[in-house]
């Protein structure tokens, strides 16, 4: 029997997602609240690694998040006139038969899930939240209703409502860095993805997400671009583009939706263990989130997923052994890619020629064994 029958999975994003998906296809009762109004509004493009595929595959989605998404094998290092300097073969971390890396469309893998999900009997809530967490698993949600669970899983992203109500005192930290993101249609010139450094800002890449679809990307140091109108944020984006060539010359043609613009900051945070209190656990962002430096974010949302059920599904009853189990599994090994993806960028901030080769071949034979 299962440790758990009943489960709250708040947030559905591919840590919450994929929790209820492994839960409900083993006759556990999942309940799953979005506060995003529809599936539609969970983001613009997103890189998967191979140990992100691998989870996916898990999951019984890998046949359709190929069909949707763009996969490829190598990268490629560019210099700001647009030669081409090195084709690198990527890791294939989750394996030979899969592909090293691929790009995809997030409200198309957010839709694939939820199909999933509900396929597997998950009862999922749109637009609904919970506004009170206790550790011993009762809830209140945002239309005044009640509930207690087994387990209630905290699944809500980087700025996690369900952390802020267990009292939890942590919040993300910035790394120093922004990053510039469009997404738009894939010129046949861009078949993988390719990182350019130099120029005026750090990083300048593109991933395809699809047969007819990329998002690029442009990392400068961090500032307040709040004050930007989106013409003005578009206008930013083009000007920067502009000292690169090679296949951002085609990109650049295309810039020109300000609705497909945006601007973030790298941020980065980790939840000292454990990341349970009583019967409520946090995982995914909400645990756990890094700059985008290595990919990794989505591959570590589904891997804490993939061990948290099938400690759950092994056992009997939800006790310290469990947790204990979870945090030897979980916590060094996101702790590490959480470092490594803060170093990447921190070598850049400080013009330091670190040995990155060295750092993601770590990172890459760690991820390849399975969490």
């Amino acid at each position: 029997m299962p440790a758990v029958h009943t489960v709250l999975v708040v947030g559905s994003g591919l840590a919450g997602t994929a929790t209820a998906i492994r839960l409900a296809a083993r006759g556990v009762a999942v309940d799953l609240v979005e506060v995003k109004p529809d599936v539609a509004a969970l983001g613009s493009g997103i890189t998967l690694q191979g140990n992100a595929l691998r989870e996916l595959r898990g999951l019984g989605v890998w046949e359709s998040v190929q069909e949707k998404g763009y996969g490829f094998d190598s990268v490629g290092l560019r210099a700001p006139d647009g030669s081409l300097l090195a084709e690198l073969p990527d890791a294939r971390t989750g394996g030979a038969d899969l592909p090293a890396a691929l790009g995809m469309p997030r409200p198309d893998l957010a839709r694939i899930l939820a199909e999933r999900a509900v396929s597997a009997g998950v009862k999922v809530h749109w637009g609904y939240t919970v506004t009170a967490v206790a550790p011993e698993g009762s809830v209140t949600f945002s239309d005044g209703s009640t509930g207690r669970y087994d387990l209630v899983v905290g699944a809500d992203g980087v700025r996690s409502a369900v952390r802020r109500l267990l009292g939890i005192d942590l919040e993300p930290q910035p790394t120093g860095m922004g990053i510039w993101r469009a997404f738009g249609p894939r010129p046949e010139s861009v078949t993988r993805t390719e990182i350019c450094y130099g120029g005026p800002s750090y990083i300048a890449g593109f991933c395809p997400t699809g047969k007819d679809s990329l998002y690029a990307y442009l990392v400068e140091d961090a500032q307040d671009r709040s004050g930007l109108s989106p013409e003005e944020k578009l206008a930013t984006m083009r000007e920067l583009a502009a000292a690169y060539h090679g296949p951002w010359d085609d990109i650049r043609a295309t810039l020109t939706d300000p609705a497909r613009v945006n601007y973030t900051r790298f941020d980065a945070h980790l939840l000292p263990a454990p990341w349970h209190r009583g019967r409520v656990v946090l995982i995914g962002d909400a645990a756990h989130s890094c700059p985008p430096t290595l990919a990794q974010g989505g591959a570590q949302a589904l891997e804490d997923a993939a061990v948290l059920t099938e400690l759950l599904l092994a056992a009997d009853t939800l006790d310290e052994d469990l947790w204990t189990a979870f945090t030897e599994r979980r916590h060094a090994r996101a702790a590490e890619v959480v470092a490594a993806s803060v170093q990447l960028g921190q070598w850049l901030l400080d013009r330091e020629q670190g040995d990155v080769p060295g750092l993601m071949a770590r990172i890459a034979a760690l991820v390849t064994q399975p969490a």
